[in-house]
């Protein structure tokens, strides 16, 4: 890209590198929270007007509550038995991010997909903002494709890249369009 460029990483330009353990303490202290499937008294890690921020499917949430009855609940409804697997974590500040896996058993309705048994594993992302001991920014990458591939539905209904990787089909190319290639 020539010419003029967007300014970067505003969020973080100054973070006070000081908190970096207390951060990471919330963040520990949350997942188990997680993993002993926690949700009416969650807050004591989320600050109550924090933002739960979501790809599409997922959804955001505007503070505690609706994180609680729009994520949590309907989330645990779907999937029973389910462990968080941190893969990797990163602590800066006040700044936390991760991305994993979570095993989980399909117990109830998702996407309208009904309950199947199957055990199944959900990758995500989260980055986390925390301030004076509460998290009060989460952005999160749930993907919902590869939950849905795993219990038979194709949401991209055959026309996902994957198909470039397995030479089923032939990748396009840019144009000459000012474009480098």
């Amino acid at each position: 890209m020539k010419g003029s460029r967007p300014e970067q990483a505003v969020l973080t330009r100054d973070t006070d590198l000081s908190k970096t353990d207390a951060t990471r303490a919330v963040i520990e202290n949350m997942v188990d929270g997680l993993n002993d499937h926690r949700i009416s008294d969650i807050g004591e890690f989320f600050s109550d007007g924090f933002r739960w921020m979501g790809n599409q499917g997922c959804g955001t949430k505007t503070g505690l509550q609706e994180f609680q009855d729009n994520w949590q609940r309907p989330f645990q409804a779907a999937f029973s038995d389910k462990t968080c697997i941190d893969e990797a974590r990163m602590y800066m500040g006040e700044w936390a991010a991760a991305f994993g896996r979570q095993e989980a058993t399909h117990s109830g309705e998702f996407l309208g997909i009904a309950p199947t048994g199957k055990r199944v594993e959900i990758r995500y992302m989260d980055f986390w903002k925390v301030v004076d001991g509460k998290i009060v920014d989460n952005w999160v990458n749930v993907d919902f494709t590869h939950i849905a591939a795993q219990l038979g539905v194709d949401l991209f209904n055959g026309q996902g890249w994957e198909a470039f990787d397995r030479g089923e089909k032939t990748a396009p190319r840019p144009t000459n369009q000012g474009q480098v290639t």
